[in-house]
């Protein structure tokens, strides 16, 4: 039974890394209905710039946080300015605007892997920090888990609050509500977007951060299955929605570390993807999603 609720914790661990991944997908698909596959390469961004504020400039672990969540919130709100505005504006097709996506996540993939970026190999990512472990009811509680799920936690209330509470928030629901409302009402739409990709982003970037020092191996590659595990668990939790993406997300968390600990982890991916196909199948609209109707 310990051994269960181990695994249970260890999902908890990583569901929290897939939380901050996944908001950032369900927050620019409820702004502007695009589904940004380059988003798992800003989280894989995310933790080289937390790799080099660490071992090069010897930040302390979390002012680390902080500039790696800058430069990610800077580079995609730069991507959104060049490659999707544009787009958006000509009100082209969503096809064009999502091929877009999946463009601009291979360039960053190899834009990274060059050698005079941060190169093609994997690269050991540091702990800042001694590992100390507790004892807690028979479970076994590393000092790395207590800051992955302390730091989720402030993200995730600090985002709460931001949307529930606040004028920005208050512009962001309008603005995924109806567009053309909102900006008769006076709100800069373009702005509002460029302030959800850039919240997107530092929560991706927190996210990649967090993951190096879980997982400590990092590669340009490393963004594609974190972000498309992300993205299934947006589409569980119902995409647009962001307490169904973080809900989804801690389920695809213990899902896999539960097929990894009792079946197989050569499963671990296979099931992850079937949830994926099971739920377009069935509930499309995802837990907590509502039926709409959309014009392609």
């Amino acid at each position: 039974m310990n051994y269960f609720f181990q695994q249970l914790l260890n999902g908890f661990q990583l569901g929290s890394v897939y939380a901050l991944i996944s908001l950032g997908y369900t927050m620019i698909y409820g702004i502007i209905r695009l589904i940004n596959f380059a988003h798992g390469d800003i989280f894989m961004l995310g933790a080289y710039f937390g790799f080099y504020a660490i071992t090069r400039f010897k930040f302390n672990f979390f002012i680390a946080i902080l500039f790696s969540m800058v430069l990610c919130m800077i580079i995609n709100v730069l991507i959104e300015k060049i490659a999707y505005a544009p787009l958006r504006k000509k009100n082209v097709p969503r096809i064009n605007l999502l091929i877009t996506a999946i463009g601009v996540s291979f360039f960053l993939e190899n834009f990274a892997s060059l050698k005079i970026i941060f190169g093609p190999d994997y690269l050991p990512y540091p702990r800042p920090f001694k590992i100390i472990t507790f004892d807690f009811l028979g479970l076994t509680l590393s000092s790395i888990q207590i800051i992955v799920f302390f730091i989720t936690l402030v993200l995730l209330l600090i985002l709460d609050y931001l949307i529930k509470r606040t004028k920005i928030g208050l512009a962001m629901r309008a603005v995924s509500y109806d567009k053309e409302t909102a900006l008769l009402m006076g709100i800069n739409v373009d702005n509002i977007i460029s302030l959800t990709f850039a919240l997107g982003a530092a929560l991706a970037g927190a996210g990649g951060v967090l993951y190096g020092i879980c997982y400590p191996q990092i590669h340009p590659f490393m963004g594609i299955m974190p972000g498309l595990k992300a993205f299934v668990a947006a589409v569980l939790g119902g995409i647009g929605v962001i307490s169904g993406a973080v809900l989804g997300s801690y389920i695809i968390g213990m899902i896999e570390v539960f097929t990894a600990a009792f079946i197989s982890s050569t499963f671990r991916d296979a099931i992850a993807f079937a949830i994926l196909i099971i739920v377009l199948l069935t509930r499309p609209q995802g837990l907590f999603g509502k039926e709409e109707g959309i014009k392609l």
